[in-house]
């Protein structure tokens, strides 16, 4: 039976074999290969970011599940969610075979636990998003899950990096990202993994685009929960209303710190119309401006 390409031994020399400057390059050349290789599964990371805005928007939730590396990779991604786009985190689950880990042992049999899954679709609803990571497309854990989240009418979105494997044959959404034999043999938390960590990237910043929470290229649903994220927010309410960095500050005190209606108050809104105006624009700064705009010029007419 053939190996699964993440189980392919690299061509040689092999990495131990090489120099230690030789070897950093080798790691490198992997790495890049990795990233490269999300290029042709681009359309369904598309797919799939549109899936997770639909689900957010309709009031569902994001659930990401996977074992080992995958499940560090989907922790990662998940845990900036909230910070980085103000998504609820009542709207995000993160469920990796063991649990996340608190130290630095995690158990390997834990992929191979079916039985914890019950636990999990508990939690998962109809209209919900799960996405599912497993370099192999074959965990146990992966698998199961993404079988529980079917049955509760979910949609599933599968990430892996072996073609032709049964977490592909299963998704709604199946995302195969093709990564090369990794330097060190079965080692995915290199070339793999990195691939999965861009992929959920795309996938999320996608998605956080998509919900109107990026306007023109600032992140303006942060939650400014820090003295450098609040230094942050002013400088977006600043450059995008044009106003002083007092009046910048002024505006977000009036909306609790929310970014999105500081703009528009700054921009001559109160804070009920601006609310108004994004809730009427699905959340999208651009047609709020523009509707500003068309009002401003029918009043001077």
């Amino acid at each position: 039976m053939s190996l699964p390409t993440t189980e392919v031994v690299s061509a040689g020399p092999y990495i131990d074999a090489r120099t230690p400057l030789a070897a950093a390059a080798f790691l490198l050349d992997g790495q890049s290969a990795a990233i490269e290789a999300v290029r042709s599964a681009m359309p369904a990371l598309s797919n799939g970011a549109q899936r997770m805005a639909s689900a957010i928007r309709a009031g569902h939730s994001i659930h990401y599940a996977a074992a080992g590396s995958s499940g560090l990779m989907g922790l990662a991604d998940a845990s900036e969610l909230r910070g980085t786009f103000g998504i609820s985190s009542d709207q995000i689950y993160i469920h990796m075979a063991g649990g996340v880990p608190v130290d630095a042992h995690m158990p390997g049999d834990t992929e191979d636990d079916k039985t914890a899954v019950m636990q999990i679709a508990t939690t998962i609803s109809k209209g919900d998003v799960v996405i599912v990571l497993t370099a192999s497309g074959t965990t146990p854990f992966a698998l199961e899950v993404a079988h529980a989240a079917q049955q509760k009418g979910a949609i599933v979105i599968g990430i892996t990096n072996n073609p032709h494997t049964p977490l592909l044959a299963m998704a709604d959404e199946p995302v195969c990202i093709p990564t090369p034999s990794e330097v060190i043999a079965g080692s995915t938390r290199l070339g793999a993994g990195t691939a999965q960590k861009a992929s959920l990237n795309l996938m999320s910043t996608s998605m956080g685009i998509a919900l109107g929470h990026v306007y023109r290229g600032e992140m303006v649903n942060v939650i400014a929960d820090n003295a450098k994220l609040v230094r942050r927010a002013v400088g977006m309410v600043t450059r995008i209303a044009g106003v002083s960095a007092d009046a910048a500050e002024a505006a977000i005190e009036q909306t609790g710190g929310q970014v999105k209606p500081a703009i528009l108050v700054a921009a001559g809104c109160t804070p009920a119309q601006a609310s108004n105006l994004l809730a009427q624009n699905d959340g999208q700064l651009g047609p709020c401006f523009a509707l500003l705009s068309s009002n401003q010029t029918n009043a001077s007419n």
